[in-house]
């Protein structure tokens, strides 16, 4: 019985280019910095069950979820009882009892927020492991600089409730050199809460900004930690930091050091042929203007291939593309697969990944549907099996 049994489809996780990925981005360090793996987003649309265990087997002990419930999840998919799990935005007061009791470390950037974890704390006698977010010109979350005096004093007196694992800040776009300015100016502030921090507290704890952008891109703010994204999956934050490092390691376009992790295939459930001048699925959407060789492929936009994709999406069959005509429906497309000699039903359909020589990018799925890389990933819906192929 195939392990995709009663799928229509099958997301394939490449281990080996995952381990490349993250020794790629292990020799890019500067001096020792600590990596972390960001899992948000059900990592990525990778699967945080199925994408943390081989993280971990290469060598990340350290990973960022969003909120409390992400970090359940990678807390009870974890095999190695030294990893941490960081929780970078959404928990309540009410989950911070279940963050302290399991170790698991979580953002503070409100004062009723730090003042609630010291209770906590307290009460579960025991420290709450905290990162004191710093407002450094994003406007979304961090202690503002009015505050940060109260907030390092604040830590400081209550050393036997809150440990301090981190000051971080976020950068607001550092994958683009049109956001330069604004994160220099970012980077002067975070240096202003460090000085003071110093000032306060009995020492300086590790700090960390950079996303995968900047831990690519500028090597002077890589401080003790990264969080790595969207890199470690294989993919560039941008266009901009894609022929920026290709330049520094001297490659041609063209070559890329980062694999794609993720592969997305189904296969034809039917073939049939269509005589010149019937439509093809509902409505007059496609009009046959030949005999047409068409393929059923059983994925449609509840699988996160889009409407948008009517007369315009395409995928690889044989290694060759093959163009979506008709409607996309809930459960099924219909593929033209007229030039492909031997087609038949079970063949490999692949959505995202390569075949043969070809291979459809999640980018260029994503200019197809009009999204980015980060949309199309988290988007791919979690009822798909996430499968891991081992290989180095």
């Amino acid at each position: 019985m195939k392990s995709s049994f009663l799928q229509p489809s099958v997301i394939e996780l490449d281990e080996g280019a995952l381990k490349n990925n993250i020794q790629f981005l292990k020799h890019r360090a500067k001096n020792s910095v600590k990596l972390s793996s960001v899992i948000k987003g059900n990592a990525y649309g990778h699967g945080i069950t199925n994408f943390l265990p081989i993280a971990e087997s290469s060598g990340m002990n350290h990973f960022s979820v969003f909120s409390a419930n992400e970090a359940l999840i990678a807390k009870k998919t974890q095999t190695h009882p030294e990893t941490d799990i960081m929780i970078m935005g959404m928990i309540r007061d009410d989950e911070l009892e279940w963050a302290i009791e399991n170790d698991v470390e979580f953002y503070i950037f409100e004062l009723d927020r730090l003042e609630a974890a010291i209770e906590s704390a307290k009460k579960m006698q025991k420290r709450a492991r905290v990162h004191l977010q710093i407002e450094t010109g994003m406007n979304r979350t961090g202690f503002e600089e009015p505050t940060w005096k109260q907030v390092f004093e604040t830590v400081q007196k209550n050393k036997k409730e809150i440990k301090v694992e981190g000051i971080c800040t976020h950068y607001a776009g550092a994958e683009s050199v049109a956001n330069y300015y604004r994160i220099e100016n970012q980077n002067n502030q975070l240096q202003k809460a460090l000085n003071l921090a110093k000032d306060i507290l009995d020492e300086l704890p590790p700090v960390h900004a950079a996303s995968s952008a900047a831990y690519l891109s500028r090597p002077k703010m890589h401080y003790d930690m990264a969080r790595i994204g969207i890199a470690q999956y294989g993919f560039w934050p941008s266009r901009e930091t894609y022929m920026q490092i290709m330049k520094s390691l001297d490659l041609d376009q063209g070559e890329d050091p980062l694999k794609r992790v993720l592969r997305w295939k189904s296969e034809i459930m039917n073939i049939k042929w269509v005589n010149s001048g019937d439509f093809i699925g509902y409505g007059n959407v496609y009009l046959a203007g030949r005999r047409m060789k068409i393929a059923t492929v059983p994925i449609g936009y509840t699988h996160g291939f889009g409407r948008n994709l009517t007369n315009a999406g395409y995928v690889l069959i044989h290694g060759t593309r093959a163009g979506v005509v008709g409607l996309v429906n809930m459960n099924m497309i219909t593929i033209n697969v007229t030039h492909i000699d031997g087609a038949k039903k079970g063949d490999e359909v692949v959505l995202i990944g390569q075949q043969g020589d070809d291979e459809i990018t999640v980018a260029s799925f994503g200019e197809m549907t009009n999204n980015l890389n980060y949309e199309v990933l988290v988007r791919l819906p979690t009822t798909i099996p996430r499968i891991v192929q081992n290989g180095d």
